[in-house]
């Protein structure tokens, strides 16, 4: 039987793995925004889609390099903590 302790812990690690999985992409679209957001401050250029299209491709590149990481992240928090408890162990 699954008392509370084990079920907010486990919750408390799969929201900490959400985190850490998160972190690469958000950062990337910060970073993206952050720059895009100087050059139109800078050039008086006010487009609006000027801001999408280099946020979508850093984000894009950033998931595409980080990937792995993000698979062996949370197979191994499957395969560690939720199996286990799901079989019973």
């Amino acid at each position: 039987m699954l008392n509370e302790a084990i079920f907010f812990d486990t919750l408390r690690q799969g929201l900490w793995i959400a985190t850490i999985v998160s972190v690469p992409i958000l950062t990337a679209a910060l970073v993206a925004g952050v720059g895009v957001g100087l050059f139109q401050a800078l050039t008086s250029i006010q487009e609006m889609t000027l801001t999408f299209v280099p946020k979508l491709l850093a984000i894009v590149a950033v998931y595409w390099i980080s990937m792995s990481f993000m698979t062996e992240t949370l197979v191994s928090f499957f395969q560690d903590h939720l199996i286990p408890i799901i079989v019973g162990g």
